[in-house]
């Protein structure tokens, strides 16, 4: 992760478990960069979801026709007046709108924080003069992460890497996706591995749709002959009629299931099943049935793929104090309490589609907002604000402070999910943290 340790300007990389919804993916040039060098994680959400939060800081100047956030708001303690603009119509705006001190633009007005869409990030980002304070909701080039084939393609290499520079059992901990192969460009390779294997299934996803558009599952190559006629045609034939990119991924044929019924986790890394629960009642769930040894493992392994995934696009993902973002990973855990990622989605759907899930929302969105931090509230050094928990910042944080983390076994990571949090509590001790500061500053 980045090397800079974040405290006053910094941008911030988000990922939580949901139900399948509205996820956006997006496409895009790949272009190189660097990345992430802090996390969060939600420390214990109402249901069964996790977050995590990764920063950044990097200075960037962008020269342009059109700006926002020019003039600095400056009695941010005393008079916030933060200007939003919002993207899309869901808990998200009803969250913005009852910020104190934040006030809605409209169309063109100059804004300092914009939760966009992607197609307009596309579009505009680099043609947009953001001043310091300035924040958006979406790295330029995130989909090296969410889109299906450039997230397999990153943590592939960076297994590699792993495995020339510190050896395969540090390796082994990116094992931790299904065998996965692009189509049509690794077609012959995965007519190989099919060959090893026959019999088990294989499901096509199309590597830029989402909400489970296109996907099928199959056990015979004559299934998906349309790929292999496509490897045989001319390449005039080619650019006559192309192919969509689809990725061929080993179906998980022994999921965990509760009830008799599969689910998988929709995990906001900041960084559900089709029925919904509270994040201690599961864990309790499985403590009950397989110890709590077996659990400790699961949760760890899973905080290893939040922080592992990011790393692998560490180098790539264009590193911007001005953006933030809320990833969605999909997590499928097997019978051997093994966790998958499934896949990374960069827009995962923030509309309710119950009361209950209408407070879930707002609370993820009202603790996303207090961490990136538009009023200037926070010191850099809280290790915990509301439902998340800090669990990178440069190296993986201890929960407790003096802890040798390269010693003998005593660091104790400061992840707590599905523990008991009473969050009102400690944003109430935060925020008068803030104004006894202020008091004695004078500011």
């Amino acid at each position: 992760m980045s090397k800079s340790k974040v405290r006053k300007d910094r941008a911030k990389s988000s990922v939580a478990v949901l139900p399948n919804e509205e996820d956006g993916a997006a496409e895009g040039p790949r272009t190189p960069a660097s990345a992430p060098g802090r996390g969060w994680r939600r420390r214990a959400p109402p249901r069964l979801r996790l977050f995590l939060n990764a920063l950044r800081e990097e200075k960037q100047k962008n020269h342009c026709s059109k700006g926002h956030g020019v003039s600095k708001v400056k009695e941010r303690d005393q008079k916030v007046c933060i200007r939003f603009k919002c993207a899309v119509m869901n808990t998200l705006l009803d969250v913005l709108r009852c910020r104190p001190g934040w006030v809605e633009v409209k169309d063109e007005g100059e804004w300092d924080f914009y939760w966009c869409d992607v197609s307009w990030l596309r579009e505009n980002f680099d043609h947009t003069y953001m001043d310091e304070h300035v924040r958006i909701s979406h790295f330029r080039n995130h989909y090296e992460l969410t889109r299906k084939n450039y997230m397999v393609k990153n943590l592939k290499r960076f297994r590699k890497q792993l495995e020339r520079e510190m050896g395969k059992l540090e390796a082994a901990k990116c094992d931790f996706f299904p065998k996965t192969f692009e189509l049509p460009s690794d077609y012959h390779l995965f007519v190989e591995e099919f060959r090893k294997t026959p019999g088990i299934t294989w499901i096509m996803k199309p590597v830029a749709r989402s909400q489970g558009k296109g996907i099928f599952l199959f056990r015979k190559l004559k299934d998906i002959m349309d790929w292999r006629k496509d490897v045989g045609r001319s390449d005039d034939q080619k650019d006559d009629i192309p192919v969509e990119n689809y990725v061929a991924q080993r179906y998980i044929e022994n999921p965990y299931l509760i009830g008799g019924r599969k689910f998988d986790l929709r995990v906001y890394v900041l960084v559900m099943s089709g029925c919904k629960w509270m994040i201690q009642r599961f864990r309790q769930y499985l403590t009950s049935k397989h110890g709590p040894e077996a659990v400790e493992a699961l949760f760890q392994d899973m905080d290893n793929i939040f922080i592992k995934s990011l790393q692998s696009v560490q180098k790539v993902i264009i590193s911007d104090k001005h953006c933030f973002e809320l990833y969605g990973y999909d997590i499928l855990i097997d019978q051997n309490l093994k966790p998958w990622l499934l896949e990374v989605n960069a827009s995962p759907s923030l509309a309710a589609s119950s009361q209950e899930d209408y407070q879930l929302k707002t609370c993820l969105l009202e603790d996303t907002l207090h961490i990136v931090d538009m009023e200037g509230r926070l010191t850099g050094k809280e290790k915990r604000v509301g439902g998340f928990d800090l669990m990178w910042n440069d190296g993986p944080v201890s929960r407790e402070e003096g802890i040798d983390i390269s010693g003998t076994g005593y660091f104790v990571a400061n992840t707590n999910l599905g523990c008991n949090n009473d969050r009102k509590k400690q944003l109430k001790q935060l925020f008068r943290s803030f104004h006894n500061r202020k008091k004695v500053t004078g500011n």
